[in-house]
């Protein structure tokens, strides 16, 4: 039941990614673009979705576990660390280069652009990189 519910999870969030119209790269660097024409559209879907989400948050997190799953997983790590700095940097350096993020990368998959298809090759290149670094410490 816990991968059927993440795959509903998943169309759910692709519909609502491209409903919104954040699978189009422009719309997420015209947003990042505060010094020309400027588009303020993805502050609203954020909006929308902390408006959703957060009620939700408050009411499941005093359940014991959740309705698909055995228990709870949350992180113990709290560290701020050179592989988190540089993994964010490096994550938002190609969000603003390409205007693409993971979610809505692989929910543009199906507009069949080539720009997408080479985003979604090198974004799962570079997840294989990241696991090879990280196993074998020899992360920066």
């Amino acid at each position: 039941m816990t991968k059927l519910s993440s795959l509903i999870s998943g169309i759910i969030f692709g519909f609502g990614l491209t409903i919104s119209g954040m699978v189009n790269p422009q719309k997420v660097l015209g947003f990042l673009n505060i010094f020309d024409a400027w588009d303020p559209s993805l502050i609203f879907v954020m909006i929308g979705a902390i408006l959703i989400f957060s009620p939700l948050h408050f009411i499941f997190k005093r359940k014991s576990r959740p309705f698909f799953a055995q228990s709870f997983i949350i992180s113990s790590n709290n560290d701020i660390d050179k592989n988190l700095i540089l993994g964010a940097s490096l994550f938002g350096i190609g969000w603003g280069l390409v205007g693409f993020c993971p979610g809505p990368a692989i929910s543009a998959i199906s507009f069949s652009n080539t720009n997408v298809y080479l985003f979604v090759l090198f974004m799962f290149i570079g997840f294989f990189l990241g696991n090879i670094f990280q196993t074998k410490k020899h992360f920066i």
